[in-house]
């Protein structure tokens, strides 16, 4: 009954998602910005029990529930840990009412054709197997578009797909994110051509068959729409790509049904010098401001 209930929320609950799923690679950046400086910690260990302790006060603040906030992407470790004295997923899911999701992409190849695909995932099965255990309802899978290659942008968008057919096989709902960088000269062409493929991509899967997709806010509002209204998409989320919190909602709010899936536009802002009732004050007006943008 619960995935039912999670799959209604994702289909039509009003919020957005939170991507509280900074990896080893953006880590450090992410702490930056909360106040904490590189070297204040003697190794991975240590700075991940730090960003640890910033995604638990987050989830466990007030303003943290599941009607705003409709789902948050975890990272691996932040799945195989506790929040608020429970397994991540299930306080999210019984404590909060947000639906959990896990990010399982492990970082990106050298760029070929203008893309930079998704390396292998060693022993994916097997984390799709813990995921389920766990409570967690999809994955996020992530790759970058960084010119408007037709040739890489088809073979970004199939390795995408095929790697959702993997995900669904295990009962679990991808979030399929071929992320166009936000600075390239031909955003808006790379975006034409994408669309298309999505849409190629879409029609092959099996009647019945959903999908999420998390895309870069487009240059022409309105754009992903046939895939917000398309029956094989449970929902269109958009990543904020670099662009500050009131930029990325602006330009959220111009795209009817899609919703903000926001990173570090959501933590800007936040920081670890913050009394309780300061960050919790800061979270609030940042999640009302995203939520915002979300419904429209």
């Amino acid at each position: 009954m619960a995935r039912q209930d999670q799959a209604n929320q994702m289909r039509s609950g009003k919020g957005f998602i939170a991507a509280l799923d900074q990896s080893g690679g953006s880590t450090p950046k992410a702490l930056r910005l909360y106040g904490i400086a590189e070297g204040s910690w003697a190794d991975d260990a240590e700075m991940y029990a730090l960003i640890h302790q910033m995604r638990s006060r987050i989830a466990t603040s007030p303003a943290f529930s599941g009607d705003r906030v409709v789902g948050a992407i975890l990272f691996e470790r932040t799945m195989d840990s506790d929040i608020g004295g429970k397994p991540a997923a299930e306080f999210l899911w019984h404590d909060r009412g947000v639906v959990p999701f896990l990010k399982i992409d492990k970082g990106l190849e050298d760029e070929t054709d203008g893309v930079k695909l998704m390396k292998p995932i060693g022993g994916l099965d097997a984390l799709l197997e813990r995921a389920v255990k766990a409570g967690i309802f999809g994955t996020k899978e992530r790759s970058v578009i960084d010119a408007a290659n037709a040739r890489g942008i088809a073979a970004c968008v199939a390795q995408q797909f095929d790697l959702a057919r993997q995900v669904l096989a295990h009962g679990l709902m991808p979030i399929i994110e071929p992320e166009v960088t936000i600075s390239i000269a031909d955003k808006a062409e790379a975006e034409d051509i994408l669309l298309a493929e999505i849409l190629k991509n879409l029609d092959a899967l099996p009647e019945g068959t959903e999908v999420m997709l998390k895309l870069t806010l487009p240059t022409r509002p309105n754009l992903y729409k046939p895939l917000v209204d398309h029956p094989k998409v449970m929902r269109v989320v958009a990543l904020s790509g670099g662009y500050s919190r009131d930029d990325a909602n602006a330009a959220l709010a111009q795209n009817t049904g899609m919703i903000a899936s926001f990173s570090r536009a959501l933590t800007e802002g936040l920081s670890a010098q913050q009394s309780d009732a300061e960050f919790n004050a800061a979270l609030d007006r940042a999640i009302q401001s995203i939520y915002d943008a979300s419904i429209t």
